[in-house]
């Protein structure tokens, strides 16, 4: 009960002194502005909401638990009183922290879908150079006021260069003119220069000059909302305009103040969202399908993947299936698959077999491995929780001269072909086709030979000859007979 009383006082309070106080957020001003003007923009927010979709739909997953952010707070001051306080800074880092992880006090559980989206934050520790930081810049400036330019986020126009966005949250503090609040850069919305949030001086943190009603740190909390990928509550439209997030009540406008009841749509508001425009002390709450779509970005491929590598914090910030040299892509900086720059090096002293795998719509139903004589596991892959539907993949693998058995694995019981999808998978070595196939039940099992290797034809072949990597597949043979040497 005295957490409602409380509220009901703060809203009391605010709404008689500052009545004609709203909520003002430039970020769609200035997204829409960006695509009017870039037209192969929209091509890189297509990306990102492609993997966003497919990230849901298919319910791909590869990271897991509470994904940590690297911030940076460049505060750009005119005056004393606009360079604020490090105690101010890190109240707002502690309500980032509590809303996103639904340990804010106010949170009431009035509505049943309200999400721990389990993304914490962080000020920085190591600045991009690797030297020790605070996680905060200072810039005196002779600039009275900054506005939807961008000039804050540039040493050259009077306010401070951000940190690479690939490793860390920016977040410029200044003072705003035009009654705004904040901004920010939704995903892959604008230059990486400018990537990042801006929150006015005075709406900032939870002590020193944060002025209700914006005094709760919620302007930063929908600010970094939109630099994940989330839009406002009401999809910046009437009701047949949509914010893409399916547990979010549609909406014909944004709500101001803190109106419980509002209603549009044929359905309740949900102005305690951090996506609307109600005053800080209203709201308390992202949903499910918001935290999805956010940690969707972190996912495999995702617009701000690049964050789970950073050492902004000293570590890399979550767990998941990151790029390593046994996950069956060229990345990294590698010259092969799996190999090469940071890998071990592509030379294969013995024989090169290359393996490709093209998959049906559930790549993440799929595990494979190779054996050799002995029963030992030489090499394999999956599942691919994080990859397209249909998507094709190669392996160069490195074998010695001798005989293996393949076998490939289908959780669904339907192998890769042909129920959904058209899979196939073959093996290659010097340019000769070892062993095909798809058309599978839960596994399926080939054996081959490579390096000139032959074995015993073994008591069921009828030719009376050894099989050899030419014909290894013909029905007669079984690889798995004692080795002969041909040297």
């Amino acid at each position: 009960m005295k957490r409602f009383l409380t509220l009901a006082v703060l809203l009391l309070v605010q709404a008689l002194s500052v009545q004609a106080q709203e909520r003002t957020c430039a970020t769609m001003d200035i997204y829409d502005a960006f695509m009017d003007a870039n037209p192969k923009a929209l091509e890189m927010r297509d990306e990102v909401e492609l993997h966003t979709d497919m990230v849901l739909d298919l319910g791909l997953r590869t990271v897991t638990g509470t994904i940590t952010i690297p911030t940076v707070v460049h505060v750009v001051y005119n005056g004393e009183t606009q360079n604020i306080s490090e105690e101010q800074i890190q109240s707002q880092i502690d309500v980032l922290n509590e809303d996103f992880r639904l340990l804010n006090s106010d949170a009431d559980g009035f509505w049943p879908q309200e999400s721990d989206v389990e993304i914490e934050f962080c000020l920085a520790s190591v600045d991009p150079g690797g030297n020790a930081t605070n996680g905060i810049t200072r810039t005196a400036t002779d600039t009275q006021s900054f506005g939807l330019d961008g000039n804050v986020k540039f040493d050259a126009t009077g306010g401070k260069d951000g940190w690479p966005g690939t490793d860390y949250l920016n977040i410029w503090v200044c003072n705003l003119g035009d009654d705004l609040l904040g901004f920010a850069q939704i995903p892959n919305g604008g230059p990486l220069d400018r990537d990042g949030i801006v929150v006015g001086f005075d709406s900032f943190g939870t002590v020193g000059t944060a002025t209700a009603p914006f005094n709760l740190g919620r302007t930063t909390t929908h600010e970094v909302g939109h630099w994940l990928n989330l839009f406002h509550i009401w999809g910046d439209g009437p009701c047949d305009i949509d914010d893409l997030v399916e547990d979010t009540p549609p909406a014909d406008g944004p709500n101001y103040g803190c109106p419980l009841n509002a209603f549009s749509c044929d359905t309740p508001d949900m102005p305690q969202n951090y996506m609307d425009y109600t005053n800080d002390a209203c709201m308390n709450l992202f949903t499910q399908g918001q935290r999805e779509r956010m940690r969707a970005l972190f996912q495999y491929g995702g617009a701000r993947s690049s964050i789970l590598l950073s050492e902004g914090c000293g570590t890399a910030g979550a767990t998941a299936d990151l790029p390593t040299c046994a996950d069956g892509l060229q990345n990294q900086g590698e010259t092969g698959i799996d190999c090469g720059g940071p890998c071990e090096d592509c030379t294969c002293e013995n024989e090169l077999v290359r393996l490709n795998i093209n998959f049906d719509i559930y790549p993440d139903e799929t595990t494979w491995q190779i054996t050799n004589a002995e029963g030992e596991i030489v090499h394999q892959g999956g599942p691919y929780e994080y990859l397209e539907q249909s998507f094709s993949l190669s392996f160069d693998l490195c074998l010695d001269p001798g005989c293996y058995d393949f076998e490939i694995f289908d959780t669904f019981d339907d192998g890769i072909c042909c129920g959904f999808g058209n899979g196939s998978y073959n093996l290659v070595a010097n340019g000769t086709q070892l062993i095909s196939g798809g058309a599978f039940g839960s596994s399926e099992i080939q054996s081959f030979c490579v390096g000139g290797v032959l074995c015993n034809v073994g008591a069921s072949c009828n030719d009376g000859d050894v099989c050899t990597v030419e014909d290894v597949f013909d029905a007669d043979c079984n690889c798995a007979g004692t080795f002969v040497d041909t040297d």
